[in-house]
């Protein structure tokens, strides 16, 4: 059943334009709240309701810290911003203690056997998350002026927590990437020749400071989907970016292929770029610029890599290419 107040969190995150991803979770928490509490209005209910909220899904659901850490940051949306109550800095809870995993790395061999036997159409994806350490997100947004060959390097931007930045890009994927831009070109021609095509769909108020951008090669995805479908909010006719949940059984079906024993996700291919930059000497301190970590500390998870010195960044995927 349809819930007015759900639906007007919803309408008031997607106007102050939240990701979708990040309205659908902070909603999913926040009716999760109110079920806890017997369906009481939030406005009828304060710290001491969040705090035994927080506790019980530290100890009944024994959940992840970062997934307390998310209900958390909902509740403080909502009170902040919907119910206009902010909550108290100094809340009391017992707080999620399920030990940090260690990341899943594989070694340079099993990344070679992994994309030997990926489905060819969704090999270049993997080549740049592993090869650039991009989180898969990351790679399906990327746009086709965010490639600068003259720099050999990947421009991130709006990344995780909202981040720009620099990565490396091997050198062995120029020709790779240049024939995907040929590939995107050949979309660009057809959809131009569409009246119903309203171009692609740009961040915030870049559309409407730059109108002619959306028909602007340059701004389109880089992995564009095969179909046009329907912007859900704008109802304008637009090409978006590859479905990333295809991406995602790839990898799985690569990883079964070459018969790999490790839960082989698409973020595997980063910690295994991270992993793999430290194996050859590059300092710590610049592993976490590429990953685009804000925290060395958040880095050092993957510091049972012994480290032995380096100076500058080179991509591992242009050692295993060269090798």
């Amino acid at each position: 059943m349809a819930s007015p107040f759900l639906d007007y969190v919803r309408e008031f995150m997607v106007s102050r334009r939240y990701a979708k991803r990040t309205v659908d979770t902070y909603v999913y928490w926040i009716r999760f709240y109110i079920l806890f509490h017997h369906k009481r209005h939030p406005n009828q209910l304060s710290d001491a309701e969040v705090e035994q909220f927080l506790s019980y899904l530290a100890n009944q659901r024994t959940v992840a810290v970062k997934t307390q850490a998310t209900a958390l940051n909902a509740l403080s949306f909502l009170y902040r911003h919907i119910i206009l109550r902010p909550l108290s800095l100094n809340l009391n809870f017992n707080k999620a203690r399920v030990p940090q995993k260690l990341p899943v790395v594989l070694t340079r061999i099993e990344v070679q056997q992994l994309l030997a036997l990926i489905d060819p159409k969704y090999k270049l994806l993997a080549q740049l998350m592993y090869g650039s350490g991009l989180r898969l997100m990351e790679a399906v947004r990327l746009r086709v002026k965010d490639i600068d060959f003259d720099y050999l390097s990947v421009m991130v931007w709006q990344g995780k927590g909202n981040k720009n930045r620099r990565v490396t890009l091997a050198p062995e994927l120029v020709p790779a990437l240049n024939l995907q831009i040929e590939h995107v070109q050949q979309y660009f021609q057809v959809d131009l020749h569409n009246p119903a095509y309203a171009g692609v769909w740009l961040p915030f108020a870049l559309a409407r400071k730059y109108p002619a951008a959306p028909k602007e090669i340059g701004w389109h995805y880089l992995f564009p989907s095969g179909v046009l479908s329907q912007d859900p909010e704008s109802k304008l006719i637009r090409r978006h970016h590859l479905d990333e949940t295809t991406v995602r059984r790839a990898i799985k079906m690569a990883a079964q292929r070459a018969k790999i024993q490790k839960n082989v996700t698409c973020h595997t291919l980063r910690h295994s770029f991270a992993t793999h930059l430290l194996e050859a000497g590059v300092d710590i301190r610049t592993v976490q610029e590429q990953l685009g970590h804000s925290d060395v500390k958040t880095t050092q998870i993957y510091t049972h890599v012994l480290q032995r010195g380096g100076n500058a960044v080179k991509s591992p995927l242009s050692l295993l290419l060269q090798s």
